[in-house]
């Protein structure tokens, strides 16, 4: 199978080469040429992550490059089952995917996206993974890269926009990992990583790869946890699974939407955003218009363009037919702590400020009289926002032992000025 760029100016390459590539020379985003449409017998006798995964992915892979790695890169990737779990509330259900090493669900396809570049080749010259984060997604890549051979990772994070444990992690990995912390907006970061990874030119000079949602070795994979989890509630329950998801950059919700396109046993999708409402006001019927994004509670999210809209769009040329197949509603900080309170007073859980989002919407769901088993997805583990759970709840909330093992390294990041030139120079420089 080959891939196209969303802008239709850059020729077909293999799906491991636009893996390996990022970012479409044309600035546009790699798609598969084909969407596999998928029978739920084919999955008979599959019933882990790794396995369902494997054949979940393999009509992308097979006859290329990467089509025998891949039973291994999905063992290694998808060890760790995400449970979907009661949300104290009869057909509700949390799908926590937060149990990777650096607590969040980027894990997953950060380390399958690591375990493709590793068995691709590469030049003499290491191959430098830029990735913009709004949070989560820097310290997963760092993971996932932390140590192998050929292979230099540039994390670029907003300066003071990040909680300060997500903050520590991503500068507390080894010496092929460089923090760099931006003067500016996750927004900036993202055009920066963007405008280096069309530059052809400096791309010939520094061998270049990208790690962020815009990579389709992050995109597949996601993918792939939400057929496994909507195949096994099928099959225990014989019934559709409609889902919550926590959006900012639109990878992961995208993901969840391309599983249901190839035939998953998916129902509904609903964005919940945080207070940059470019999604609820483009679904609520205005036009797309990104904006400066604004620093919430929920800050991962905290995105004013959101990259893989540009995917949407070109799966979903018609506005209106985009608009019936999803819905997305936006939550306000106040909402959050709200939602943060009650889902530890009313369900049992205590949930992180991403997760409180979905959390919301899906109580508004209910009361307005929404039927079905719903499953709110939790993103991230609460520790990772202890600034923000535990004054609301005046509990301590113990970190997970991956995460506490990070918290105890030192940490350390490099200030970049919001310039491509610097960003240039710092890479250049190693």
């Amino acid at each position: 199978m080959n891939a196209y760029s969303t802008r239709g100016r850059a020729p077909l390459v293999s799906i491991a080469d636009a893996i390996a590539a990022g970012l479409a020379p044309d600035g546009g985003l790699y798609m598969p040429e084909t969407w596999p449409s998928l029978s739920l017998a084919q999955f008979d006798g599959a019933d882990t992550l790794a396995d369902i995964a494997t054949r979940f992915l393999a009509p992308f892979f097979a006859g290329g490059a990467l089509e025998s790695a891949l039973p291994r890169i999905c063992s290694d990737a998808f060890a760790i089952e995400p449970p979907l779990v009661d949300f104290g509330k009869r057909g509700d259900f949390l799908l926590e995917l937060f149990h990777g090493p650096t607590a969040a669900f980027k894990d997953y396809g950060a380390a399958f996206l690591a375990g493709c570049l590793a068995a691709l080749p590469h030049g003499d010259k290491p191959l430098t993974i830029v990735v913009a984060t709004s949070g989560d997604t820097g310290a997963a890549v760092a993971a996932a890269f932390d140590g192998r051979p050929g292979f230099r990772v540039a994390i670029l994070y907003p300066d003071g926009r990040v909680s300060p444990r997500q903050a520590h992690q991503l500068g507390c990995f080894g010496d092929n990992i460089c923090a760099l912390r931006v003067g500016g907006s996750f927004d900036d970061c993202q055009r920066l990583a963007k405008t280096l990874l069309a530059d052809a030119a400096y791309r010939a000079e520094v061998p270049l790869g990208s790690a962020n949602s815009i990579s389709l070795g992050r995109l597949l994979p996601q993918a792939a946890y939400y057929a496994h989890t909507a195949l096994r509630h099928w099959r225990t329950t014989g019934r559709t699974l409609n889902f919550l998801v926590p959006t900012g950059n639109l990878g992961n919700a995208l993901a969840c939407l391309l599983a249901k396109r190839m035939g998953l046993p998916i129902g509904e999708l609903v964005l919940a955003s945080n207070a940059n409402t470019v999604l609820p006001d483009f679904f609520a019927g205005g036009d797309y218009a990104p904006q400066p994004s604004i620093a919430t509670l929920a800050n991962a999210m905290d995105v004013g363009a959101p990259s893989n809209f540009e995917r949407l769009q070109y799966l979903y040329p018609d506005a209106a037919e985009l608009r019936a197949t999803l819905r997305a509603e936006a939550v306000s900080d106040a909402q959050i702590r709200a939602a943060i309170v009650r889902v530890r007073d009313e369900r049992g859980h205590v949930i992180c400020p991403h997760t409180a989002c979905a959390a919301e919407v899906l109580g508004r769901l209910r009361t307005r009289g929404e039927q079905g088993d719903w499953a709110a997805v939790a993103t991230a583990h609460p520790a990772k926002f202890p600034e923000v759970v535990e004054p609301l709840l005046g509990e301590v909330i113990v970190p997970p032992p991956a995460l506490a093992a990070m918290l105890q390294r030192p940490s350390r990041a490099q200030a970049l000025g919001n310039d491509v030139a610097l960003l240039k120079e710092c890479l250049r420089n190693g």
